[in-house]
């Protein structure tokens, strides 16, 4: 069994038994690199009260904890699961290389976890959103933005 297959059924597997611990809905997922895995994760959204923690997430934060920096360069996201739009954006501020996924989003959505609104609103302008977004410039946050911008010593993401 190559990595790629390994890493995906242990993804799947993690969905599965965190499920059937009542810890969150069947997602599991884990960082590799190099053929090692860095961390694993799975959903916790009910059980942490959290709507962030999805598999990706918490697989995503682990990952980069034990690696010590915030880039995942060269690394694989395997989830048991097409990534909603929160995890893939995850990923790409994560930087992992690429994404091995199991079950599509429309699969998910058959079984009550339907993204595509979600999919279809990022697109859109904020103004015409169904989440109401207001936007309100002030000085004082151009200001940070100005600091950020002039820091000498920032650590660049």
């Amino acid at each position: 069994m190559n990595d790629d297959e390994r890493f995906l059924a242990r993804a799947i597997a993690l969905s599965r038994e965190r499920m059937e611990a009542n810890e969150g809905g069947p997602f599991g997922a884990l960082v590799a690199r190099d053929g090692v895995v860095l961390a694993e994760g799975w959903n916790m959204v009910t059980s942490s009260n959290d709507p962030t923690a999805h598999a990706e997430v918490s697989a995503i934060r682990r990952a980069c904890t034990a690696v010590g920096h915030f880039e995942l360069k060269g690394a694989t996201l395997y989830t048991s699961c097409e990534p909603c739009p929160m995890c893939l954006a995850s990923a790409y501020w994560a930087r992992v290389s690429r994404i091995v996924y199991s079950n599509t989003r429309d699969e998910a959505a058959a079984i009550g976890f339907d993204d595509a609104f979600i999919y279809d609103e990022v697109p859109k302008d904020p103004a015409i959103r169904s989440l109401p977004m207001e936007h309100h410039p002030r000085d004082d946050a151009r200001a940070a933005f100005a600091a950020w911008a002039a820091k000498p010593d920032k650590i660049r993401y």
